[in-house]
């Protein structure tokens, strides 16, 4: 397989298996709750949990895979995701739950680490905004997927059948890229070379790359991990106000791959993130505060998946091909230290200001942040190319 749109759309599947697992907790947690006698805040740990292990394996992740490889690290990984589920599927107990949820989560950071590299491995400069935006699209298809298919699962087997239908998804990801994928030539010759870290002001920019990753999707997370809460205080009923929040979701679904779409087209991707920003952070003001509440969410789906094919094209900017494994993993242990931090930290000022409309306030300080971190970028990524064309 050699067409690098081919080997997208592989990639893109696999990761769809990866969100669909993640999606799992979340989404047939009344029937998590019932089956173990649980509570929400349980629920928060179980949804927490797959995402903790970022903060260790990220960077390792990204070493691991220059040494052995990236797609046998990631067929490790797809297989860490089989045995996590299979765990949570026989487990008895909550404890197994969340030991299961934890095992996939670890397979889940080297597929999001290394996949993201190979993505730029076969995309860099050329056409990698649009790339990365089609890629990082597959979290929101995949859990979209799973909010259709996991409740219906649930109802006719309970979460044996959802931990064992995560499972399958996971084995069949790992069938299709064991079979399908090759590296570029460079990236096969280059397998198992010696590495570096990047240094100076590239690993300043991959830093700053990284928060801006993470902040970005910590603003995300306040609509769908609080949208529900914020219109239930305003008198929606809950039904309603999940349709209303889902809808948020669709429609980043369709503004992510434009985002990377017009940035590859005009040139401007550096534009793009910040109108993207801009209007994202007005988007959550209104929508918690606005009475037309479905035209803010409707809004609010509509540009806010705009920055991140930009975004996630950033790092590509500044780390050369031996220093793009290790770069990679510094980039998302920033990102999994935001958002796991995030969600607790916008709990406990929901709770300090006595309503959900404060989360979406902190959303619109982290997009501000995100803002002024690319202009911190710029300045780091523009000095290492001069640095760079000194050396040269």
């Amino acid at each position: 397989m050699q067409n690098r749109w081919t080997v997208l759309a592989l990639l893109f599947t696999v990761r769809l298996a990866m969100a669909f697992q993640f999606q799992a907790a979340g989404a047939v947690s009344p029937a998590f709750m019932n089956t173990y006698g649980v509570a929400l805040a349980d629920i928060g740990l179980l949804i927490s949990i797959y995402l903790a292990p970022g903060i260790l394996f990220a960077v390792p992740g990204g070493e691991i895979g220059r040494r052995f490889g990236d797609k046998s690290v990631v067929l490790f990984g797809l297989a860490l995701m089989i045995a996590g589920g299979l765990v949570m599927a026989m487990a008895t107990s909550w404890h197994g739950q969340l030991a299961g949820r934890l095992l996939a989560g670890i397979g889940g950071v080297l597929i999001n680490v290394l996949m993201s590299k190979m993505v730029t491995d076969w995309f860099a400069g050329k056409e990698i905004a649009t790339a990365m935006a089609i890629f990082v699209n597959s979290w929101p298809a995949g859990i979209a997927i799973g909010l259709m298919v996991l409740p219906v699962v649930a109802a006719a087997g309970g979460v044996v059948a959802v931990a064992a239908t995560t499972a399958v998804l996971a084995l069949i990801g790992l069938i299709l890229l064991a079979a399908l994928y090759q590296a570029p030539t460079d990236q096969r010759m280059a397998a198992g070379a010696a590495s570096t870290w990047p240094e100076g002001n590239a690993l300043r920019a991959v830093l700053a790359a990284g928060c801006i990753w993470g902040l970005y999707n910590a603003a995300l997370g306040m609509v769908f991990g609080y949208g529900t809460a914020l219109l239930t205080e305003r008198g929606w009923s809950l039904t309603t106000a999940g349709s209303a929040t889902s809808l948020v979701l669709w429609l980043v679904a369709l503004s992510v791959p434009l985002g990377g779409f017009i940035a590859d087209r005009t040139g401007r991707p550096r534009e793009v993130m910040l109108a993207g920003f801009a209007l994202f952070a007005l988007a959550l003001f209104a929508g918690a505060r606005a009475d037309a509440v479905v035209l803010a969410f409707v809004m609010l789906g509509l540009v806010s998946g705009l920055p991140a094919g930009p975004i996630m094209s950033l790092p590509s900017r500044v780390l050369a091909a031996s220093t793009r494994a290790t770069g990679m993993g510094l980039y998302f242990s920033m990102f999994y230290v935001t958002v796991v931090l995030a969600p607790i930290l916008a709990g406990r000022l929901a709770e300090f200001a006595g309503t959900a409309r404060a989360t979406f306030d902190l959303g619109v300080a982290m997009l501000l942040g995100c803002m002024a971190l690319v202009w911190c970028f710029d300045r780091l990524a523009m000095r290492h190319n001069m640095e760079q064309a000194t050396t040269a």
